[in-house]
């Protein structure tokens, strides 16, 4: 009788318990929210912006990664590789025709069978350093704005200068000391330095070189460029393989060389929760999957992966207005993934990983269900125990 009755309220309690199963998985253990927690839009905090990955969000991500690239200032060697400026001392030589005598002095020296006269050599003025409105001043030539100027050009314009007043000038100008021509190289190489520039027309890599080279192994280092008022960033990497990003140097370059350890943080149901670290070049969704172990098959929501991630306020045309934004202009952003879709795996393949996200791959509702079935018979056991135990004790020996 007793046994039948225990019976009775277990039949009653346990449907109870599934209808009440979705209000207490809450209280279930779990590595994370829900798939549907995640979807939700009644949640008591702002909304935040969802973005399911599809080909046309990983092409704009591509677009916008390669956007601050070096390419856009690949092209010849505008500037010669060197320019003059304020600063710069310059030397300037001046040979003569005889008989015309404006700048030395005119020795006979009498020849034999003629009486031509020589002139005794050329005429050096004194080292001048460049006024810092960009002029020099040549006797009988005036003044000369000479910055943005090659040597060349400045010789030609000395020469136009002293046409009609000496006979067939012959100029040479020299670059004694080089101080506006530079660029400036700091941070993981052997030696921070201003490395001048030549006529050469000096790639970024060649003044790397000047530099001594880099500390680090090049796959975890940065190079950024600082160009006028703009910033340009390629994995060094990505410089040497590519030819098209070795640009060439330009004066008032910097070039920065930073060692960046990117990383992301796998949690949920992948088969590693850990913060992951990865190279310079960067790497796909699909490659962040395979190195945190993959999605655990008896555990994970295929259709519940997830990016979390804070994009700049212009990253893209959202498919909502934001409704939450920080006050440096950055967006929280969901990135949705469903991998039971074959053209998913498509677009992980190329959707980029930034540093500092977090790859979230959701429990599947299942697993959820199998835990509470766990505890309901973590509670029932010990009862059906107990009934099966009156049960025995009431039979007759």
């Amino acid at each position: 009788m007793r046994c039948h009755a225990i019976r009775r309220e277990l039949l009653f309690v346990l449907p109870v318990l599934l209808v009440l199963l979705p209000g207490c998985s809450s209280f279930l253990p779990a590595s994370g929210p829900t798939r549907s927690a995640i979807n939700a839009k009644d949640q008591p905090t702002p909304n935040v912006t969802i973005v399911d990955v599809n080909e046309q969000v990983t092409r704009a991500q591509l677009a916008r990664l390669n956007k601050n690239t070096l390419l856009s200032l690949g092209g010849d060697c505008r500037s010669g590789g060197q320019r003059i400026g304020p600063g710069d001392v310059l030397s300037i030589t001046i040979w003569e025709t005889p008989p015309a005598a404006l700048f030395s002095t005119t020795t006979a020296q009498a020849l034999s069978g003629s009486g031509i006269q020589s002139n005794t050599g050329p005429t050096s003025l004194p080292d001048q350093q460049v006024n810092k409105d960009g002029t020099i001043n040549v006797p009988f030539a005036g003044l000369i704005r000479v910055a943005g100027l090659t040597l060349s050009e400045i010789e030609k314009t000395i020469h136009d200068r002293l046409v009609g007043k000496t006979h067939d000038p012959q100029i040479l100008v020299r670059l004694v000391n080089n101080v506006s021509s530079t660029v400036t190289v700091v941070g993981e190489v052997n030696q921070s330095k201003i490395v001048p520039l030549t006529p050469k027309c000096e790639r970024m890599l060649d003044v790397l070189a000047s530099a001594g080279g880099v500390k680090q192994q090049t796959n975890k280092l940065m190079v950024q460029l600082t160009r006028a008022d703009k910033v340009y960033a390629v994995p060094l990497d990505g410089l040497i393989r590519d030819n098209r990003e070795n640009v060439y140097a330009e004066p008032g370059d910097v070039v920065t060389v930073l060692y960046q350890p990117l990383s992301f943080t796998a949690l949920g149901a992948t088969d590693k929760n850990a913060e992951v670290e990865f190279e310079a070049t960067g790497i796909s969704l699909a490659q962040a999957l395979a190195r945190s172990g993959g999605l655990v098959g008896s555990q994970a929501d295929a259709a519940g992966v997830f990016i979390f991630r804070y994009e700049p306020r212009d990253a893209m045309n959202w498919p909502s207005t934001p409704e939450v934004v920080t006050p440096d202009g950055l967006v929280p952003v969901i990135y949705r993934i469903d991998l039971r879709r074959p053209e998913t795996l498509f677009a992980a393949r190329s959707f980029p990983i930034h540093d500092k996200d977090i790859l979230y791959v959701a429990t599947a509702p299942s697993v959820q269900f199998i835990k509470f079935l766990q505890i309901i018979g973590s509670i029932t056991s010990p009862a059906i125990g107990t009934a099966s135990n009156v049960k025995n004790l009431s039979r007759p020996y």
